[in-house]
């Protein structure tokens, strides 16, 4: 049977069925059924839980259908390889059995088998000559054993038997047991094990036995009435016996004295602890216990007996003073059972609220943040960072920035804080150029369309269709109609209700609808001139030119975004969005789109990045990426199992060492022994500081520039290191022969100990490269109690701080913060904002209900739906919102999980990025004084009329003002040699005449055999290094060098 947390599954009764035609759903594997799909599927999911356990072969983490056909294949295996002969007598070995172990059992069992051989078993006949012969048990007859009348054995029991040979037929043998014995292979403790599991079944109570299962008992007609004695319900009769037995003889008249008056408790006290019963107390029950037993002896009781043995009372006097007492009986109802303890974790919500003033550390907002940020501006400066980040927009904003992290390698781009991400969105001039939010789009537009050179310039997602095509496929289909007649359709029954049917209809029903409000719509009212921007020259064409320059990647924008406006889903957002770009009072003209870009509201530029950041996910670029990473995690993992097979390995040589160095260690040794470290397998999650560090010496040029400013000092130390070692080996040398070997363990045990330190390194690295890796999705640490969810961004796919070669790589942070998202409308309507009744259930219960308690333990600051976001930024308010989670609940005991292993990294770039954004404002200061002056007073464009320029007529010293104007896009020159938004600079070609092109033919013929020879010579390196590897060599990451596509 499969098993379910140790213990059998439970398969669900059979439902009465009235209606014939009613809809049901079968599991075939259990034969279970279901009237309703709901509990067809809740089921489903149990049995795909890899939680199931095969009885046969222990195998654990299976489905139930895994290991149900592990255990049949196992069943059948262990049936048809276990000998048949065998297999009665070890079933009747084995019934009522009381040996809990199986273990146990099974030694038991092959004990008395081993030397045990039943007919028609195969077995080997060894004669007295040393000739080993095949044959059959044909009889067996049993001798018991005979003893003297002094006790001593005259005859041990034996057994004889009649085997036939199987390479004499005409020959049989009478041996007796020393003289057989069977193949190796087919008596086993292991096979033997497998066929008890396989036929046998024991209860979970203590001392059940085990008992053969019911049809193979039936087979081999083996008893399978219990006896009484091994009943649990006599077992369980016996101990109440004994129990109310111990009782009556305490309530007994010897058992007077002793029952009214027990002596103290003692029990030894934990480390650390003092007894808690004093001396008085143990004298003052020592005098309680004596006044008890003078009070007995001084009253005249008439059972009391003579010193001769003779009775001096009167029996009369007993009974009279028996009689006069009387025994009171209270008939009230029996006590009620104390409830069970409380099983933790549980619901988090059915944990009572706590009375203390302890509150969740207030959250902060982003939308807060920017009027404390404005408020050292000028209103000039002010005015270039346009609008104000609403409430609904943080969560795109996010979503964005980390799209464009994770994937910035295949966007060739460099990676950039979300502070200056924020920045880069509000930022708006005429005059000055936000490199950053340039190359953002337009690295995501050249995604989207190949360039003319590859493929032709093939669009690489799925477009709405035009109005036009639509009407025309419409035409042609109603023409198509009226030409063909269809005959009547007979009616089709029912079909069962499933997954893929209800999808199916939804997406039917909307198609209906989309039809029904596209062919009785009015005309429309026009919003923008967004179509009339694009002549023969559209935004596709425009796009895989590459024409991003003097406002062509904003139109490119507009055409992408009027396109999608034909989907359902997205034509508010996009009208809204094109409402602004493509005015009716302006004239539609790629100019018009320029300057308009430049004041559209935040808000929906963050819109806009985000629809376009969507489309970016159905590219083929990305899912080769995804591909890509998902064979890098794969390799990395069989990597760290090898390291961690080694360094277990290590550790066993450890252990073996250290007894043997106990056995060698000498009884006055010379010098002391060194303290041992204590070796336990720490499972190494590659979070902390050492692993990081470890990472990062992955840069091989860092590493060389460490090791050339700090090469005298690695010089002194290398010297030094030479001395103590000839040091060493000189007093080595001087000790005797017992002392040379007890040193000579002492020093494998401590290159043991490197080899495991440098082990553990390796798995730290490998650890956090597959963090790095981890692509897919973006992973929450957990909920707590009022079901928020809790984000820290850089903990998956990306490396800690950003790319190292990234031109703000300086900031040594990515985002700095620990995000809150509130709770979504599923979880707040079932959880929160409860239905009246549930209410005043949970009123009775806490004398609140769940949304007050929300706003008493979280105070002011919450969050209330999946729009609303906070964030913490500091480690104080990390260590308070530690303290306020409560492990006793299911959801905030992962969490608090979660935030214990990260809570040193999370720190650590809070304080990177205070630190950072304090830096940056101190330069904004010093910029401003060394600006005033006499010609302080004058307007701001006078004074940027004076200032120096670039040849894009970018402000240089507006760089020190705002943070996102120091980012370069440093990936896409070292990689393209431009920008995004710059086209592909043309190859320069040398004129070359005639004799020049004739004396190059010349050389390219004399050179050909060198080239031959020096691809031969590559290819052979390539066969040694088949990919690149860092020093360590593993092969090289983010934070070595840059994946390759």
């Amino acid at each position: 049977m499969v098993l379910f947390k140790r213990k059998p599954v439970q398969y669900l009764p059979r439902p009465t069925i009235e209606d014939d035609s009613e809809e049901v759903w079968v599991i075939p594997e259990t034969n279970e059924v279901f009237t309703k799909y709901q509990q067809f599927l809740h089921r489903m999911n149990f049995y795909k839980q890899k939680r199931f356990i095969c009885e046969i072969t222990g195998h654990s983490s299976l489905t139930f259908f895994e290991a149900l056909r592990s255990e049949t294949d196992g069943s059948r295996e262990v049936n048809s390889a276990f000998p048949e002969p065998l297999k009665e007598p070890v079933l009747r070995k084995v019934q009522f059995s009381t040996i809990s172990r199986i273990d146990s059992l099974v030694d038991q069992v092959f004990e008395d088998f081993k030397q045990d051989f039943y007919p028609g078993e195969r077995v080997t006949v060894l004669l007295t000559n040393g000739t080993r012969l095949q044959g059959i048990v044909r009889e067996k007859a049993r001798f018991p054993e005979l003893m003297n009348q002094d006790g001593s054995i005259e005859r041990r029991a034996s057994s004889r038997y009649l085997v036939k040979l199987v390479s004499r037929p005409n020959e049989e043998a009478l041996l007796d047991d020393e003289h057989l014995a069977r193949d190796r292979k087919i008596f086993t403790k292991q096979m033997l094990r497998s066929f008890i599991r396989n036929t046998v079944t024991r209860e979970s109570w203590t001392g059940a036995p085990w008992l053969v299962k019911p049809h193979i008992a039936h087979e081999y007609r083996i008893d399978t009435e219990v006896p009484k004695h091994l009943q649990y319900g006599n077992r369980v009769g016996g101990k109440k016996a004994n129990v109310a037995a111990g009782k009556e003889e305490d309530e007994s008249l010897f058992g007077f004295f002793y029952s009214k008056q027990r002596w103290p408790n003692l029990k030894s006290a934990g480390k650390g602890h003092k007894s808690k019963v004093s001396l008085r107390e143990l004298a003052k029950a020592r005098d309680d216990r004596y006044e008890e037993y003078q009070r007995a002896l001084n009253e005249n009781h008439s059972f009391a007996v003579s010193g001769d043995g003779t009775h001096d009372g009167d029996w009369q006097t007993l009974e009279d003073s028996a009689n006069s007492f009387s025994v009171v009986i209270q008939n009230g109802p029996p006590p009620q059972p104390p409830p069970p303890p409380i099983k933790y974790p549980i619901e988090d919500l059915d944990i009572p609220p706590s009375h203390s003033d302890k509150l969740r550390p207030s959250l902060k907002f982003l939308t807060d943040d920017q009027h404390s940020e404005h408020l050292d501006m000028s209103p000039q400066e002010d005015n270039l960072l346009r609008g104000n980040i609403k409430m609904e927009s943080v969560g795109p904003l996010l979503e964005t920035w980390n799209t464009l992290n994770v994937y910035c390698q295949v966007l060739q781009l460099d990676s950039f804080t979300f502070d200056d991400f924020v920045e880069a969105m509000q930022f708006s001039s005429h005059d000055v150029t936000c490199e950053l939010f340039v190359e953002v789009h337009c690295a995501v537009l050249k995604m989207l369309v190949n360039e003319e050179k590859d493929q032709d310039g093939a669009v690489q997602i799925s477009l709405p269709a035009l109005p036009d095509e639509e009407s025309e496929e419409e035409e042609d289909d109603e023409s198509g109609e009226e030409e063909a007649e269809e005959p009547e359709r007979e009616p089709t029954p029912p079909r069962r209700t499933t997954r893929s049917s209800y999808a199916k209809a939804e997406a039917e029903n909307l198609k209906h609808q989309l039809e029904s409000r596209s062919r009785s719509g009015t005309a429309e009212v026009q919003v923008h001139r967004a179509a009339d921007m694009f002549g023969e020259y559209g935004w596709i064409d425009r796009l895989r030119k590459r024409d991003f320059q003097k406002g062509g990647w904003e139109l490119v924008m507009i055409g992408l975004l009027h396109r999608l406006s034909y989907r359902p889903r997205l034509r508010n957002p996009c009208d809204e969005i094109l409402a602004h770009l493509a005015p009716l009072d302006r004239e539609p003209t790629q100019n018009t789109a320029q300057e308009q870009y430049v004041t559209l509201d935040v808000n929906l530029r963050v819109r806009a990045l985000q629809i376009i950041c969507m489309l970016l996910l159905e590219t083929k670029a990305i899912k080769n990426y995804l591909e890509e990473c998902s064979i890098q995690m794969t390799e990395f993992r069989k990597e760290k199992i090898d390291y961690q097979r080694a360094r277990k390995a290590c550790l066993e040589e450890i252990r073996r060492l250290h007894e043997e160095r106990k056995q060698l260690q000498p009884e006055n040794p010379p010098s002391p022994v060194p303290e041992l470290e204590e070796l336990t397998d720490v499972k190494m999650t590659g979070l902390d500081d050492d692993s990081e560090a470890a990472a990062d010496t992955d840069d091989e040029d860092a590493h060389a520039g460490r090791s050339l400013r700090r090469g005298a000092d690695r010089a002194a130390e290398r010297k030094r290191r030479q001395e103590e070692e000839r040091e060493r080996k000189e007093q080595a040398a001087k000790l005797p022969k017992g002392s040379k070997q007890y040193h000579r363990v002492l020093k494998k045990i401590e290159e043991e100990k490197a080899k495991v330190k440098s082990y553990e390194e390796q798995i730290a690295i490998l650890d956090n490269d597959l963090r790095e890796a981890d692509c897919p999705r973006t992973r929450v640490l957990g909920k707590d109690r009022f079901w928020n969810r809790y984000y820290w961004f850089e903990r998956n796919a990306m490396p800690f701080e950003g790319l190292p070669t990234s031109s703000t790589a300086s900031a040594n942070y990515a985002n700095g913060r620990l995000w809150v998202q509130g709770p979504d409308d599923m979880e707040r309507e079932g959880f929160i904002d409860l239905p009246q009744e549930e209410n005043r259930k949970y009123i009775q219960r806490f004398k609140m209900t769940v949304r007050q308690r929300k706003e008493l333990e979280e105070g002011p600051a919450g969050v209330s739906n999946a729009q609303e976001w906070g964030y913490y930024d500091d480690p104080e308010s990390l260590d308070q919102l530690l303290s306020w989670l409560d492990a006793r609940g299911v959801r905030e005991v992962k969490l608090r999980k979660e935030l214990q292993l990260y809570r040193d990294s999370i720190a650590k770039y809070m304080r990177n990025r205070t630190e950072y954004l304090g830096k940056n404002s101190e330069e904004k200061k010093s910029a401003e004084l060394e600006e005033e002056g006499p010609a302080a007073t004058t307007t701001m464009s006078t004074r940027m009329s004076r200032r120096t320029k670039s040849s894009g007529g970018e402000d240089l010293s507006s760089r020190y003002r705002y943070r996102c104007l120091k980012w370069k896009n440093g990936a896409a020159l070292r990689e393209n040699g431009h920008l995004h938004v710059e086209p592909a600079r043309p190859t320069k070609k040398a004129k070359r005449s005639t004799a020049a092109a004739t004396a190059t033919a010349v050389a390219v013929d004399e050179t050909k055999e060198r080239e031959r020879e020096r691809e031969k010579e590559k290819e052979k390196e390539k066969e040694k290094e088949s990919k690149p590897t860092n020093r360590h060599g593993k092969p090289l990451t983010r934070q070595g060098t840059r994946y390759q596509f």
